[in-house]
């Protein structure tokens, strides 16, 4: 782990996306936090040490999801699969689907393996799953704003975790998609799916990581940012903020179904100049807590 010292910095970005805006200023205290994400080696650690049985290895329960088919109960995760050519990108059914027996074990489909990709990042990990293993690790999820923090590496405003170039240079500096999502991958980063963690250079706290790869679980509840009232011109500066209500994340586009979301930080391997501009400090992604997919994992901090 490293040592964050706690500052006051400049949170979201008014240049992408809505759900980031506005810039604001807000200070954390110090913390300790993982150098790199969660590998699957970790994970295996806590899970012969516990035998903690993932969400995507338990099937789910039909009574929790009106509607639901119950010969479709059964245990899975979301896996991506490229496309053939060009599709609606507003139609997120054309490369993700549920596959039955893909799990963490199973990153690729319920055939594939871990072999050779121990100390890639572990994936199909629900947020419970996230936070069991922090607390079995003596450990925390970290708030948005304690991820942000540490992702900036002391760049206060910057685009990137390393400037405002997303790849100087013409050098990948992190793993996420180039070409046209989500058919055409010209894979100048050399990966086609995760990297093993470290592949590329650390940011200036010395972490890994922290952009694109893998999306990571935060502890916030989403919602959009909340900008405290300044009264009578008052000066004072939001102080480890924290996110939405657990009630106020719930997404209004499935009233049905009210699974409360958290924040997820950094984005992936499958975020494209074409699509989800989201390999950045700032950007943010809201995820339904008893979702697992092929793009999210995790790292801890220490308070």
């Amino acid at each position: 782990m490293q040592w964050i010292e706690g500052g006051t910095f400049l949170m979201g970005s008014d240049r992408f996306y809505p759900e980031e805006a506005p810039v604001r200023k807000v200070r954390v205290d110090g913390f300790w936090i993982d150098e790199t994400p969660v590998t699957n080696r970790d994970f295996a650690a806590f899970v012969a040490a516990t035998g903690h049985r993932t969400l995507a290895e338990i099937a789910p329960d039909p009574r929790d999801y009106p509607g639901m088919d119950p010969a479709l109960a059964v245990a899975g995760s979301l896996l991506f699969t490229r496309t053939a050519g060009p599709v609606d990108l507003g139609d997120y059914s054309q490369w993700w689907c549920f596959s039955a027996g893909t799990d963490w074990r199973h990153p690729h489909g319920p055939d594939s393996s871990l072999d050779g990709l121990e100390d890639h990042p572990v994936v199909h990990v629900a947020y419970a799953d996230a936070d069991a293993y922090a607390r079995w690790a003596g450990k925390s999820l970290p708030t948005e704003a304690e991820w942000e923090f540490a992702a900036r590496g002391g760049l206060d405003g910057a685009d990137y975790a390393w400037g405002d170039t997303l790849a100087p240079g013409g050098t990948m500096l992190a793993n996420f998609w180039q070409g046209n999502f989500p058919y055409a991958n010209t894979l100048e980063d050399g990966f086609e799916r995760t990297s093993p963690v470290r592949t590329y250079p650390g940011n200036g706290y010395g972490l890994y990581d922290m952009i694109g790869n893998v999306w990571e679980w935060t502890s916030d509840w989403f919602g959009q940012p909340r900008i405290e009232r300044k009264s009578r011109g008052s000066c004072c500066i939001p102080s480890n903020p924290r996110g939405a209500t657990k009630r106020g994340s719930i997404d209004p586009a499935t009233p049905d179904i009210a699974i409360p979301r958290k924040v997820l930080k950094g984005g992936s391997h499958l975020c494209a100049a074409n699509y989800c501009q989201r390999y950045r400090p700032a950007a943010r992604h809201a995820q339904a807590i008893d979702s697992a997919t092929s793009h999210i994992g995790f790292r801890c901090i220490a308070r």
